[in-house]
């Protein structure tokens, strides 16, 4: 893929922000929605799957209705920046599923964690007894959602 250079044109587009709306519509809805006919839209699916644009597909959970009703963003800096003791938190993070994301970022602190439990005791409880064990950390700072205004809904198709 050469830069500056979009490698999916505007069918393909279309495909995907379907699919990213609706993931279980059927190709002969895809590609209704998508102005095609099924054999293309069928190709052109199998191709986005194969060239990992798609990569996978799921349903999207009320979080609140099945009784994760805290949302916290964690900010963490650790002690030193060395490769193995950024691996040791990265695969501590993977160990726990409370932890639905967790980014390395710049600024002043080197990882914005996302972090659901079912209330706030529980977080109180995860965050003592789990997040400030992990490797390494010199410094946290929890965050809490009070509202979502506008939560995740999929990526731009820009």
């Amino acid at each position: 893929m050469g830069q500056g250079q979009d490698p999916l044109d505007a069918a393909d587009k279309r495909i995907l922000a379907a699919l990213q709306a609706e993931g279980r519509l059927s190709n002969a809805d895809l590609a209704e929605a998508t102005g095609m006919s099924t054999s293309p839209c069928w190709r052109r699916t199998r191709r986005l799957e194969e060239q990992g644009y798609i990569k996978g597909y799921r349903a999207d959970i009320d979080r609140k209705q099945i009784g994760l009703g805290v949302l916290v963003f964690v900010t963490i800096q650790i002690d030193t920046h060395s490769a193995e003791e950024a691996s040791a938190f990265e695969k501590a993070v993977a160990d726990y599923p409370q932890i639905v994301s967790c980014h390395s970022i710049g600024g002043n602190a080197d990882f914005l964690l996302q972090v659901v439990c079912q209330d706030l005791d529980a977080y109180a409880e995860f965050s003592m007894t789990h997040l400030r064990r992990m490797p390494g950390i010199k410094a946290m700072e929890s965050s809490f959602a009070l509202k979502e205004i506008k939560p995740y809904s999929g990526w731009p198709m820009l």
